[in-house]
């Protein structure tokens, strides 16, 4: 099977693989506009992708996403680099959570960063996720499933012909929230699963490292509904578990109600709700699916941190964070450094969970343009040694 760049065939892309797998292969591209609001268009060339990655347990699926690049020609040193941009929480409403439908029609959120990074002359590799585009449902923070499809997607947007870009270029990883859980885990999982793709350096803001700890953070607070769409996170990655049977019936209505929204309608929906419905988890629960031995075990598997990235790495959390403990990005900076990688942890103070994005963007932008410039200049140091 051939990658198509004039058009995105749902067909081709569902059949399977002939052949050996191979993860980050291209399956299909098209064309598409890409808008950062209703009406106002990315400056960019655009194109859908369809790639193989693997799941959280290593058998062979395929994703969706978008390849950004920049209209503009690239004026830096060296070549215009690739920054795989993992996306935050979308939600898990299959397509219309899928960032590459929201950035066809201006309602990704996160468009205001993609323009700042396009407008630095960097082409983009940006993820659906699992789920997000395509037949299944989305292993919500399951970073073991999350990190191949930020890896693979950058495979996949250097073998697109149209985008034209160097296969020796330079290469990093942006993420915040959900999008820094899989940034995280694909700067970990790069040396092993991609060494083919050397990163120059990867950011990673108020990322939920530790689930376990994020249920205790979250259980009996107005943001104790993103524990639904954790359940349903693990239901995705790991079927045979059936987590969904430790729900009592008004807990497996409410994450089958859940499983349908964008984050933006969980969130009206969950805090709304939170006012007059308990938000503690027992509640819900014959048994907290957190507490069962087996489920424990894989929630522990994905915990961020236990793997030294091989790239230098920017490490950031919010003092006022509401939604995302900032401890976690503390402990994530330290189990990093402790491991040999080279870390550097940044404190965005008072910050909450959204105004963090905000802060965390220029500093984040700021790190990768320093790491891309110190790897075009380093043959330049070595041929002057």
């Amino acid at each position: 099977m051939t990658a198509n760049t004039n058009r995105f065939d749902e067909a081709a892309v569902g059949a399977g693989y002939p052949g050996a797998f191979e993860p980050g292969r291209l399956l299909g591209a098209e064309p598409m506009i890409a808008r950062m609001l209703p009406g106002i268009r990315l400056p960019a060339r655009a194109w859908r992708t369809s790639y193989t990655s693997t799941t959280a347990t290593g058998a062979p699926t395929h994703v969706t996403g978008t390849v950004l690049v920049p209209n503009t020609p690239w004026r830096g040193p060296g070549s215009r680099p690739l920054v795989g941009y993992a996306v935050g929480t979308q939600g898990l409403a299959g397509t219309v959570a899928a960032a590459s439908w929201q950035l066809r029609f201006g309602l990704e959120y996160e468009s205001v960063f993609l323009r700042a990074a396009l407008r630095r002359g960097w082409a983009l590799a940006i993820t659906d996720y699992p789920g997000l585009g395509t037949p299944g449902l989305h292993p919500y923070v399951m970073g073991r499933a999350l990190g191949p499809a930020v890896l693979d997607i950058m495979r996949a947007a250097r073998r697109l012909p149209d985008a034209d870009l160097d296969p020796d270029g330079p290469l990093g990883i942006y993420g915040y929230s959900e999008g820094g859980n899989a940034a995280g885990w694909a700067l970990q999982l790069q040396p092993d699963y991609a060494p083919d793709l050397p990163l120059a350096g990867g950011v990673v803001g108020s990322a939920p490292a530790d689930m376990v700890d994020m249920v205790r953070f979250l259980d009996g607070t107005p943001f104790a509904f993103l524990l639904f769409y954790g359940v349903l996170g693990i239901e995705a990655a790991y079927p045979e578990l059936n987590v969904l049977q430790h729900l009592k019936p008004h807990g497996r209505a409410l994450a089958a109600l859940f499983r349908r929204t964008h984050i933006a309608a969980a969130a009206m929906l969950g805090i709304g709700a939170g006012v007059v419905v308990p938000t503690k988890v027992s509640t819900f629960c014959h048994r907290p699916p957190f507490e069962v031995p087996e489920v424990k075990a894989r929630l522990l598997e994905n915990r961020l941190g236990g793997i030294a990235p091989a790239a230098p790495v920017l490490v950031a959390g919010g003092t006022g964070e509401q939604v995302i403990p900032y401890p976690q990005a503390v402990r994530l900076a330290e189990d990093w450094e402790a491991s040999g990688a080279e870390v550097t942890m940044r404190t965005l103070h008072g910050r909450e969970h959204i105004g963090g994005a905000m802060a965390f963007a220029g500093p984040a932008m700021r790190f990768l343009s320093e790491r891309f410039t110190e790897q075009a200049d380093a043959p330049v140091l070595r041929r002057g040694a």
